[in-house]
């Protein structure tokens, strides 16, 4: 976990490890929102750079043996 200052305009840089391992780059949007005490940034990806990104991910439900 990094530490980030918040500057008087109320902003704030997002450490250069984070950006590269999500891919974050100047002029890109992010999502803000409240959870619980603590702020989230969710970045917005585009829908077609989307393609593909679950593939290959396990889809079994493993279910209990009265609801087969």
């Amino acid at each position: 976990m990094e530490a980030v200052k918040v500057s008087p305009k109320y902003q704030v840089v997002i450490p250069l490890s984070i950006r590269e391992t999500l891919g974050i780059y100047p002029g890109e949007k992010v999502r803000v929102l409240q959870y619980r005490n603590r702020i989230e940034y969710i970045p917005e990806k585009n829908i077609k750079s989307m393609r593909g990104f679950l593939k290959g991910i396990d889809t079994v439900v493993k279910r209990d043996m009265d609801r087969l």
